[in-house]
Order: C-alpha cells, then structure tokens, then sequence
C-alpha cells in the first residue's frame, strides 16, 4: 500500500499547465507529459499527418480521457 500511495502522490504533485480547447474555450490541467503530446497531436494535425497523429490521440485519450474529452473529441 506504500508503493500505490508513493505513485498516487508522485502524480498528484506534478506542476500542471492549463490548456485550452480553442474552439470551445474549456480549459483543463495537463501534467507536463499530457501537455507535450497534446502539442505534438496539434503539431501532426497542422502537418496533415494524420496516421501518427491518430497514434498520438490514442495514447492521449488513454493517458487522461478527462482532458481527451475537453481538448480533442
């Protein structure tokens, strides 16, 4: 139980980036992970790469679906 509450706190401490959905204005906190791919999803996007994008979304919504939901569906 000291390992779960170590990893629980591990997460929970990180510094998180508030992000915003530019087509709803939601926001949402992302641990600095989220908030790289987020990016890199966005960055794909622009690029027209839609396969490792799709790879990237996939992961993400994984990642926190809470965040996927405000920020790409």
């Amino acid at each position: 139980i000291t390992k779960i509450f170590h990893e629980h706190h591990k997460k929970t401490m990180q510094p998180k980036i508030k992000t915003t959905n530019p087509f709803s204005g939601q926001s949402i906190d992302l641990t600095e992970e989220e908030h790289t791919l987020y990016n890199a999803i966005k960055m794909l996007e622009a690029d027209e790469l839609y396969e490792p994008m799709q790879k990237a979304i996939d992961k993400f919504s994984r990642l926190n679906p809470k965040a996927y939901r405000v920020l790409v569906d």
